[in-house]
């Protein structure tokens, strides 16, 4: 099925057969691990299928863990280390690398990423991450939210699709409404996805909740 997300190019998501377009912020919502990886591994393996620019950030298992899973799910596929397109890396490593979680500093750090990604031509980047590790570190809800509002901004117009997957069994019903307040479609079980009708535009979310992260305060460098 298909899903009209941007005016941009229709891709193959890689999970129940569905399709959407280029530049789409989603967030994916699971309660089991099995879930949560027929969204990711296929999410996964459509993008290296593709030649796309993947970068995963797992926080529910460990890197080895994950590729002995892709594994056994793609025994047919490639080893991902021999791809240089595709990289895992740790929370740590992409969002707070110096200890410290800003959501400005990650605008500028996803630009210079995706800047670099294009240095030789357009290429498809799909992102994904787990979003238990801000749990994890006790980070404070505000500053994440702002972050994922802010990616409302980054991500229209750019060959680049991201899903934030949060744990239903983990997160409050409360801060998962913030999720949905910065994510205008929502990827449920068995990877329905859905126009999010409590989204909120990054002007309006960010005015609202943290008008210290607006957009004006950090312009792509």
């Amino acid at each position: 099925m298909y899903y009209r997300t941007s005016d941009q190019e229709r891709i193959a998501l890689g999970f129940g057969g569905h399709e959407c377009n280029n530049g789409a912020h989603l967030c994916g919502l699971y309660e089991a691990a099995q879930d949560r990886d027929d969204i990711i591994l296929g999410y996964l393996q459509q993008g290296i299928l593709d030649k796309a620019h993947v970068l995963y950030t797992p926080t529910e298992r460990t890197a080895s863990s994950f590729a002995l899973e892709y594994r056994t799910r793609y025994p047919q596929d490639p080893e991902l280390s021999d791809n240089p397109r595709f990289v895992v890396n740790t929370a740590k490593d992409l969002y707070y690398p110096d200890g410290v979680f800003s959501p400005l500093k990650m605008t500028m750090n996803l630009d210079s990423f995706f800047e670099e990604s294009q240095k030789n031509g357009k290429i498809n980047v799909r992102t994904t991450a787990e979003m238990v590790w801000a749990l994890d570190i006790g980070l404070d809800r505000t500053q994440l939210m702002a972050y994922e509002s802010r990616l409302n901004y980054f991500i229209p117009g750019k060959p680049w699709i991201s899903i934030c997957m949060y744990n239903l069994t983990r997160f409050s019903g409360q801060f998962i409404m913030n999720v949905l307040q910065t994510h205008p479609f929502t990827v449920s079980k068995g990877g329905s996805i859905t126009a999010n009708p409590y989204y909120l535009d990054p002007d309006e979310w960010l005015a609202r909740n943290a008008p210290q992260y607006q957009w004006h305060a950090a312009p792509p460098q």
